[in-house]
């Protein structure tokens, strides 16, 4: 049975999402970001969501955490998808 994926972090910013992405994928971690494209004008907590597949998140978050990467706010239920 496949790991069912879950939010690890959010952002405002999907460029920083995409920088987290590639950072987990430097340490062989898979990775998704979903979430919204474009600029606004003005920001919205937790418009975009990085995921990963649940055995993944611990090493993920620890890996996040050590580089300091801008994380918005942590996810408030680490069971969406």
């Amino acid at each position: 049975m496949a790991d069912k994926l879950i939010t690890i972090a959010r952002f405002t910013d999907y460029i920083k999402a995409e920088m987290a992405k590639q950072l987990l994928d430097d340490f062989e971690i898979k990775s998704v970001v979903i979430g919204e494209k474009f600029g606004l004008p003005y920001p919205i907590p937790s418009l975009t969501r990085l995921q990963v597949v649940e055995s993944q998140a611990k090493r993920a978050l620890e890996i996040l955490q050590s580089e300091s990467k801008p994380v918005d706010a942590p996810p408030d239920d680490e069971q969406e998808q």
